[in-house]
C-alpha cells in the first residue's frame, strides 16, 4: 500500500508525463550525517514522502539507496516505481563523454536501474577528475573551471534518457538566457529547472519564462538553507512571514513552503528532524490570503546562495552577473 499523502505535479518528458510529488526531501545534508540521513529517509517514507533529491557532489547517493532498499525490505513501499528519485551531474563530469558514465555511477551508488530525473547541476564544467579523486568529489578549483559545452553535454543527457537510465532530464541553476541556449538545439527539451526560491528570492521572471517554455520549476533552499555553511536566517526570521505564520497558527517554514506550492512550483526541503519532516507536509489543507500575498510581495528580494566558487577572472564567469544573466 502506498500511503503518500501529498499531491503530485505533471512532469514533461519525451514519453509523456510523469507525476512528481510536490514536496521532496533534500539529501544534501553533508557526508558526516549519513546515518542520520538513512533514518530520516525511512521516517519520511513512513510520513508519506515519495520524492528524494540527491546529487553526486552531496556524497549521499549510497546512503539514500541503502535507506530505500531498507524501506522496500520493510514494506514501507512495495516497489521502486512508487518513488521519485532525482540526482545531478557534477561539474567535473559535465563533458559529453562523461555524462553516461556519471549517471551509471550514481545509479550504482543508489542500487537502482533508473532515475526519475537527472539534472545538470550548474551551467559550467571543470577539469575531469580521476576515479580516485572522484571518491572525494568536491567544489572545483577555480583554475579548473571551463565553459560548459551546452550542445555536447545536453546531447549526452538526451542519450541517458533514451537509454532508460533516467525518465526525465533537466537543469539546475540555469538563467533564462542559458535555458534558451539549450532549447535552441534540444531534441528532448529540459523538463525542469531547479533553482533557489523562497519568499526572499521569488524568481518571478525566471518562473514566468519557464512557464512560457513549458518547463516546471523546483525550489531548493526554500527556508534559506539554515544550518549549512552558506545558509541564511533571512527567510526564517523575516517579520512579514512571522506575522503570517502567527495569523494562521503555522510555522514560518510552513508559510514559505505553502507560498512556493501556491506558485505551482515543486519544492525540495532538507531536514533530519522527524517533527519538522512532519510539519513540512502540513501545508495542503489551508491557503494564504490576499493580505498574506500583499505582505509577501513587499519583501525585499535578495539571492542568498553564494556563487563565488564559480566566479574567476580566468574562468567562464568573471562576475556573478555573468552567471545569473537572466536579463
Amino acid at each position: 500500500m502506498d500511503n503518500s499523502i501529498q499531491p503530485t505535479s505533471a512532469l514533461s518528458s519525451s514519453s509523456g508525463h510523469r507525476n512528481m510529488p510536490v514536496i521532496g526531501l533534500g539529501c544534501g545534508v553533508g557526508k558526516s550525517n549519513l546515518n542520520a540521513l538513512k533514518l530520516a529517509v525511512l521516517e519520511a517514507i513512513k510520513l508519506g514522502y515519495r520524492h528524494f533529491d540527491t546529487a553526486a557532489i552531496y556524497g549521499t547517493e549510497k546512503a539514500l539507496g541503502e535507506a530505500i532498499a531498507e524501506a522496500l525490505r520493510l514494506g514501507l513501499v512495495t516497489s521502486r516505481e512508487q518513488l521519485f528519485i532525482t540526482s545531478k551531474l557534477w561539474c567535473h563530469n559535465a563533458h559529453h563523454d562523461r555524462v553516461i558514465p556519471a549517471i551509471k555511477k550514481s545509479l550504482s551508488a543508489l542500487q537502482m536501474e533508473y532515475l526519475d530525473l537527472y539534472l545538470i547541476h550548474w551551467p559550467i564544467s571543470a577539469k575531469p577528475t580521476s576515479e580516485e579523486e572522484e571518491v572525494g568529489m568536491s567544489l572545483p578549483n577555480k583554475e579548473d573551471l571551463s565553459p560548459l559545452d551546452y550542445k555536447g553535454v545536453w546531447e549526452a543527457m538526451e542519450e541517458s534518457q533514451r537509454l532508460g537510465l533516467t525518465k526525465s532530464i533537466g537543469l539546475s541553476n540555469f538563467s533564462c538566457k542559458k535555458i534558451d541556449t539549450i532549447l535552441a538545439f534540444a531534441t528532448i527539451p529540459p523538463s525542469i529547472n531547479q533553482v533557489e526560491m523562497h519568499p526572499v528570492w521569488q524568481q518571478r521572471k525566471l518562473r514566468e519564462f519557464c512557464k512560457v517554455k513549458g518547463m516546471n520549476v523546483t525550489a531548493y533552499s526554500p527556508l534559506g538553507a539554515v544550518g549549512t555553511r552558506w545558509g541564511s536566517n533571512q527567510v526564517m526570521e523575516n517579520e512579514a512571514l512571522k506575522q503570517i505564520a502567527e495569523a494562521h497558527g503555522k510555522t514560518v517554514a510552513q508559510v514559505s513552503l505553502r507560498w512556493i506550492v501556491e506558485q505551482g512550483v515543486t519544492v525540495v526541503v532538507r531536514s533530519l528532524n522527524p517533527e519538522r519532516l512532519k510539519q513540512n507536509l502540513g501545508i495542503f489543507d489551508w491557503e494564504l490570503t490576499d493580505d498574506d500575498y500583499d505582505k509577501i510581495n513587499q519583501i525585499a528580494q535578495r539571492r542568498l546562495i553564494p556563487s563565488d566558487f564559480l566566479i574567476s577572472p580566468h574562468g567562464p564567469f568573471k562576475t556573478p552577473e555573468e552567471l545569473w544573466n537572466d536579463g
